[in-house]
């Protein structure tokens, strides 16, 4: 089996607001910088064959501070690609992360971000956001999984490599650990800027050994 080291990006500018950051993209800040770099000693012993990345900025940044203390730094290929970008959240990227569950969970009985959370599946927390998108642009769960499995057939197809660096972002770290270790994990947060999620992948199976780790 591959071991894959999902890993949130660090804090950005609009994390640190709390909003709704999907597709749109902002720096890290100097705090995200510390948490990219720390993330980096920890894994810095992990010799990883290849670094993947979401094609977004903040993503991207992350993932080369990690790969700058990495005991083969000097031979790691990073490769971006959207397959590995944040659910698309249509008209509320950039909204106040409150005001846009309570339009996303309030139709349903759920009046706040952690009613909903803690009370519906992801997936149909996605369904209930391109629901209540006005244009309707949010991703719905069957089109993130389309596009997100691209990626893991992606991975898959490496020949050669054991184990893979995967910067990516916190509610699709969640969303893989909802799917692949369902009730294992407490999901009501998300993962911290910088932390380390491992998992397992081959052709037949796909599981989930740590969540939201700072240490290994």
């Amino acid at each position: 089996m591959k071991t894959i080291y999902l890993v949130r990006h660090g804090q950005t500018f609009i994390n640190r607001y709390d909003k709704m950051q999907g597709w749109c993209d902002t720096p890290l800040t100097n705090q995200g910088i510390k948490e990219a770099e720390n993330t980096g000693v920890v894994l810095k012993d992990i010799p990883f064959d290849i670094a993947f990345s979401s094609d977004l900025k903040r993503a991207c940044d992350t993932c080369d501070y990690i790969i700058s203390e990495n005991c083969n730094r000097h031979e790691l290929q990073h490769l971006s690609s959207p397959f590995f970008r944040e659910q698309f959240y249509g008209y509320f990227e950039g909204m106040n992360s409150d005001e846009a569950y309570r339009m996303i969970g309030g139709p349903h009985g759920y009046p706040t971000r952690e009613k909903l959370l803690s009370a519906i599946d992801l997936d149909t927390v996605k369904d209930y956001m391109k629901e209540a998108d006005p244009y309707h642009d949010a991703e719905s769960a069957s089109e993130y999984w389309q596009r997100l499995n691209q990626g893991f057939s992606l991975l898959n197809q490496l020949d050669d490599v054991k184990n893979i660096l995967l910067v990516t972002h916190g509610f699709t770290i969640r969303s893989i650990v909802n799917r692949f270790a369902k009730g294992k994990y407490n999901l009501l947060h998300g993962p911290q800027n910088g932390s380390i999620t491992i998992m397992k992948i081959n052709d037949k199976e796909i599981k989930i050994t740590d969540y939201n780790k700072l240490e290994l």
